[in-house]
């Protein structure tokens, strides 16, 4: 079976997690979903995966052709330690590629669309970006030196992504030893989080052990709720502005650098890192945590309904679109990749009706 079709038979459960999660949050009292940010990330999640039907061939064509010529040798397909050496290994191979996209700003300006929503929630699991095949896997590819086949690296692949997704709520607590060992809730509220303390946290996709062993985790601390979000926010609900702003940032930086030097640092340097002519002649203000304000346009009612009606046959087209995407030729592939970005780009006009307003979030003052 496809990985796409896999998804899609998985869909029904993410939203059954998250239409549970929302009224656990209810009747707490600490809701913790907003309707344009929740379809903002599923339809994030969306495009990445039908632009994801045009890439898989150069990802997947890529990790092949280095396992038939550079592999040392050629690991059994069919003995267990394979595939459970194999979904440890591919774990750190992701923990290198996670940390990576936040300390180079070539892979940030990719992995950014995760970090993007304002709100931490099931929804936020599911955005993710749809330019991540450009670099992403070259940190794989010690898996097929090492000779792990094909097959075990595309359904460890799949494991480790599936099992972040419940990773993504406020609504589970601390979790004892398991957080000393697993990504968890609590871990993985502290790597989406903009505070100082939490900056570039915990980036283990299973194993939080990776974080212990290479210096980089950090214990949730009750004292400091986490805010989230990025340091330069969004602020539209446009996903195909979602995936570019980065790319478009970098750009700019690099084009109006006087240095060659510095015109080729900015795609490699930290995010946020700019030349200093760059910096003088296009100042940024400095990122202040009692600042954060939240982008929550208000939606009218029809607006509402809209949205959310196209957003469900989007939803519907997707499933029908993945599940026979391997039949399909490039063209038509095209086509209906074209079809649902258009679609997606209208539910983000509808949630963007009314008057623009922001929301203080809730930073520590």
């Amino acid at each position: 079976m496809e990985g796409a079709q896999i998804i899609v038979l998985a869909t029904p459960v993410f939203l059954l997690l998250m239409a549970i999660e929302f009224f656990v949050g209810r009747w707490r009292g600490r809701n913790t979903y907003r309707l344009n940010d929740a379809l903002s990330s599923i339809g994030l999640g969306i495009m990445s995966q039908v632009v994801g039907v045009l890439t898989k061939a150069l990802t997947v064509g890529i990790y092949t052709v280095a396992y038939q010529y550079l592999a040392l040798w050629h690991l059994p397909a069919d003995a267990l330690w394979v595939w459970v050496v194999g979904l440890i290994f591919y774990d750190l191979c992701y923990y290198w590629h996670h940390r990576l996209g936040h300390e180079s700003a070539f892979f940030w300006a990719a992995h950014v669309v995760h970090h993007q929503s304002e709100d931490y929630n099931l929804s936020t699991a599911l955005r993710q970006t749809s330019s991540g095949w450009i670099g992403g896997w070259i940190f794989y590819l010690p898996m097929a030196v090492l000779g792990f086949p094909p097959l075990v690296f595309g359904v460890v692949a799949l494991i480790d992504l599936l099992y972040q997704y419940w990773v993504h709520t406020q609504q589970i607590g601390r979790l004892g030893w398991f957080d000393r060992v697993f990504c968890s809730p609590s871990n993985h509220r502290v790597h989406h989080a903009v505070n100082d303390k939490y900056l570039d946290k915990n980036y283990g996709g299973i194993l939080i052990l990776w974080d212990r062993l290479f210096g980089t985790f950090e214990e949730e601390d009750d004292r400091e709720p986490c805010v989230y979000g990025t340091r330069s926010p969004l602020r539209s609900w446009n996903p195909v502005w979602a995936n570019l702003q980065v790319y478009r940032d970098l750009a700019f930086d690099s084009w109006h650098a006087r240095r060659w030097s510095d015109k080729l640092r900015v795609w490699f340097k930290p995010p946020g890192w700019r030349p200093a002519d760059v910096a003088e002649r296009f100042p940024k203000a400095p990122f202040e945590l009692s600042k954060v304000q939240r982008y929550d346009p208000p939606m009218a009612g029809w607006a509402q309904w809209a949205a959310g009606g196209l957003f469900l046959a989007l939803l519907g087209a997707t499933s029908v679109f993945l599940w026979q995407a391997h039949t399909l030729s490039l063209a038509v592939q095209l086509g209906g990749v074209a079809l649902i970005v258009l679609g997606l780009w209208g539910v983000s006009v509808l949630s963007s009706l009314g008057r623009h307003t922001v929301v203080a979030a809730q930073a520590p003052a």
